[in-house]
Order: structure tokens, then sequence, then C-alpha cells
């Protein structure tokens, strides 16, 4: 379905219960709302949920693709007010994550919950920035296909990508799927992201910190320093799993993730 706000396209599914208490889900760079299916069924009919495409990534409109956290920021509330959704527990994978931190910066009186999930509250530093620049060069380059296929070595584990696990295909499919301008667009709106750090103690909202445990872009530590900051935060390092721990091991990932919602 397609939501039409702050002059663009939103792509989002829902399912469950509309009667139900909502959960939207947020879904990590580059890849799109694809990604949720299996929480998406994990969650039945207990739960009103919805998972949506950002800022020109799977089905959304790519519009000018000159994005930035607060644009993203923008179409969430938007999307919520199409919805008539007044409060809502949010989860967010990676760059998903930093949209929800900054999010319940801004609006904290629309959540419910949250749930952050390979994720960390720091801005890039220098050499992140830079980063982010030399990948928006390259994707422009070279496409999404050959952005994809490097992608990928830094998101799973080393075994999935050894094992050739089917999750590992369907992310680069995924990746290759999305154009080349919303990508760099999306590393630049990284880039300038503002950091989140400070605002972590005055959350007041149940938080449910999931990381892989070898997660190498947003690594144990970073999530462990989010626990240390948010009062009442649980935190679960997810096993055999990296940056996509909802893919790499979803049973782990789903149990975690209704224990928490059924605390709310």
């Amino acid at each position: 379905m397609q939501a039409k706000i702050n002059g663009t396209n939103i792509y989002y599914v829902e399912g469950g219960n509309p009667a139900a208490t909502s959960v939207i889900f947020i879904h990590g760079f580059p890849f799109s709302s694809e990604i949720w299916e299996s929480q998406l069924e994990a969650l039945g009919q207990d739960y009103h949920a919805v998972a949506y495409d950002f800022g020109g990534l799977g089905k959304s409109a790519i519009g000018d693709a000159q994005y930035t956290l607060e644009s993203h920021v923008d179409d969430l509330i938007a999307l919520l007010d199409f919805l008539e959704i007044d409060k809502v527990i949010v989860v967010g994978l990676s760059m998903g994550g930093y949209i929800a931190l900054r999010a319940l910066e801004r609006n904290p009186e629309r959540f419910l919950g949250v749930a952050l999930c390979d994720t960390q509250s720091k801005a890039d530093d220098n050499a992140g920035k830079l980063k982010r620049a030399a990948g928006a060069k390259a994707v422009k380059k070279d496409g999404s296909a050959a952005f994809a296929a490097g992608f990928v070595e830094a998101v799973f584990t080393p075994a999935s990508i050894e094992n050739k696990v089917p999750q590992v295909d369907f992310i680069q499919k995924v990746i290759s799927a999305n154009d080349p301008l919303a990508i760099a667009g999306n590393l630049i709106a990284m880039a300038g992201r503002t950091d989140t750090t400070e605002s972590l103690s005055g959350i007041g909202v149940p938080t449910l910190i999931l990381v892989g445990e070898e997660d190498k872009l947003t690594p144990p530590d970073a999530a462990r320093d989010m626990h240390n900051r948010i009062k009442g935060s649980q935190l679960h390092l997810v096993p055999q799993a990296a940056h996509m721990s909802n893919l790499e091991n979803p049973e782990f990932f789903n149990a975690r993730l209704l224990e928490f919602l059924a605390t709310i």
C-alpha cells in the first residue's frame, strides 16, 4: 500500500489486528520492509503490525534523493498520522534504529516502547563520514549490484557467507533492486545524522536492545553503552548472528521481541 505524505509516496504493509497495540518496523540501510517478514508473521493477530520502506528504498518513491535523518523522522510521524496511530511501539534495525532514536528525541509522546536492533546512538566520526562519501561515489559509478556484493560481507557472519545461507542471497537481491541514487542519498543522510547519546538517559518508555554477537558494524559494546544509559532497558546478544540478527537467528530474535512486547 502507498501513503502520500510530505509530498512523496511511502510504501507500507500492515497485518494483524487493527484494534490491537500497533508495532511499526523500520528496516536498515540499504534494505526494505521485506526483511521483517518473519517478525510480522510472529506477531500474528496479537498486534497491529506495520512495516514500511523509508526514503527511496524498496517500493517507496525516490524523489530528489536528498534525504536527511530529519526527513525520515518527518515521514515516520506523518505515516503514523496517516494510519491514525496515536501511540506505537517502534522496532528499528541499524539505520532504522537511528531514525527511531531521533524520533524518540523529537516526538516522545508518540511512543509506547522501542526495540533498538543492531544500531547505536553515536554519530559518525570523520573516518565514518569519509567512508559514507566514498560509498556514495562508488554506488553511483558502479551500480547497486556491485555495492550489494561488497555490503553483504559486512552484515553477515563468516559462517553464513561460507555456507551460502539463503538470507545472504535474499539481502543481496534486496539491495541490488534499490536505485543507486537512493542508496547514495541515504549514505549521506547517515553521515549527517545527529548524535543521540545524550538523550538516552531521558528515554522513558520500555526499551529492548538486541545485537548480533558477531556484529562488526554496530558491535555489542555499542549496545552495552546504550543499555547502561537507558534506565530499565533490556539487552540480549543474539547468538550466531552479525548485523542482520533478525534474519540470521529469527527464532531467538522473535522470542525476545515477543517477550518484550508482552510487558507493554
